[in-house]
């Protein structure tokens, strides 16, 4: 398979389920109160920004395609993998990382726990950046707090050992 067919058929695709969402899915099945006075609070906010960004992608994806002139095979010797049991062990460690996740929320906490499984599948897929990795898992979940706890009003699942203000 070629990039250029590999893009046409993803940007269809992608476009489709992006038409699919707007048209259908969030409309008929996100559920909001008229009476939101903010938009970004409103629960149709966030899915129709998602649902734009998936057609966005798709109609780039399309137009890379079709704008494309050469059409190179998309497997090189760059993105072969090794044969083995490599990815095998590391999608069984993404397992048990989702099975510490759950067992986790509810002792340390949404915040705490999305550091550590952030941190953890960072060094499990070998990020080139390991230092921006362990900031990110450290910043992130702190500022999405801060947003839905003190901006939004939205309770997040504190743990039992430690208690964010």
């Amino acid at each position: 398979m070629s990039q250029k067919s590999l893009h046409l058929r993803l940007g269809i695709i992608v476009s489709l389920m992006a038409l699919f969402l707007v048209l259908y899915a969030i409309p008929n099945f996100v559920f909001s109160p008229s009476n939101v006075g903010n938009i970004i609070l409103s629960p149709l906010f966030w899915p129709y920004v998602l649902a734009g960004l998936t057609g966005v992608i798709g109609v780039g994806l399309l137009f890379n395609a079709l704008t494309s002139a050469e059409d190179t095979p998309f497997e090189d010797e760059d993105t072969l993998h090794s044969e083995g049991s490599t990815p095998w062990m590391r999608l069984g460690a993404l397992a048990v990382i989702m099975v510490l996740v759950m067992f986790g929320l509810p002792r340390l906490g949404m915040v705490w726990t999305a550091m550590l499984a952030f941190a953890a599948c960072a060094f499990l897929f070998r990020t080139r950046h390991p230092i921006a990795a362990v900031v990110c898992a450290l910043i992130v979940p702190l500022l999405l707090y801060a947003f839905f706890a003190h901006v939004a009003g939205v309770a997040i699942p504190q743990g039992n050992f430690v208690r964010l203000p």
